[in-house]
């Protein structure tokens, strides 16, 4: 509404009534903000482990790196919701809650960026999601590829999870599905650090090499593994 228009609604409307009037046309809807923090997952603590993890920074999807929640009306439609916005970015938020879930799955604690002993086992774990779409009503869903690398023993796991969650309709409900989904990538990266660290620690870096027909001395190659049954059985499942 424009000052002239006011002006001539409110008449001879006291200063003050005029100032509520001007503020009542310049609102606007308060912002509404969303974590991934605080799933389930935390309710269920393992017993200590004799490893770190480093739970490096998640890349995400150019599209939806921003506070605002982008959301899906169709298969090439995307809105920008300017009012229901993420904590903090969303890849921020994914790689805090896949640290908590972890953790609290593995008793493990995450050192990453932070000083930590010498001599006891790492994992570093890696993710990149592909895909991370919101539509309200329908589904929330999370595909990614991640790997777990031993630093101790150099053994190399790289699976992708496809993490799609039904929804009801109502931004809550669509932000309660994206966790499940960091949920089911948080269990299938669980196992995966399970299957990564059940390989031996080579004795020496002399048992661990070869020697070349140049008398040279070769490096051990890293172990490439197996994606665990259950992400494989998921992902399976999700393609069908």
């Amino acid at each position: 509404m424009s000052l002239a228009r006011v002006l001539r609604a409110v008449g001879g409307m006291s200063a003050i009534g005029l100032v509520a009037a001007l503020a009542a046309c310049s609102s606007s809807p308060a912002s509404r903000f969303y974590t991934l923090g605080g799933s389930d997952a935390a309710t269920r603590t393992a017993a200590p482990a004799s490893f770190y993890l480093e739970v490096s920074p998640v890349d995400m999807p150019p599209q939806v790196a921003k506070n605002q929640m982008v959301v899906q009306d169709g298969s090439a439609q995307v809105r920008v919701l300017e009012d229901e916005r993420w904590a903090s970015l969303p890849a921020d938020e994914v790689r805090r809650a896949l640290s908590a879930d972890l953790s609290q799955r593995l008793g493990a604690i995450d050192v990453y960026g932070t000083p930590h002993p010498e001599g006891v086992p790492v994992y570093r774990v890696k993710v990149n999601v592909q895909r991370f779409e919101s539509s309200p009503g329908r589904r929330a869903l999370i595909d990614a590829v991640w790997s777990v690398r031993g630093v101790n023993n150099q053994a190399v796991l790289t699976c992708r999870t496809q993490a799609e969650q039904t929804v009801d309709a109502g931004y809550d409900a669509l932000v309660a599905g994206h966790r499940r989904a960091v949920d089911q990538l948080a269990s299938e990266i669980s196992a995966g650090i399970r299957t990564v660290s059940s390989v031996p620690v080579p004795v020496s870096s002399s048992a661990s090499a070869s020697v070349g027909k140049a008398g040279k001395v070769a490096a051990r190659a890293p172990a490439v593994l197996p994606c665990p049954a259950a992400a494989m059985s998921a992902n399976a499942a999700s393609a069908q």
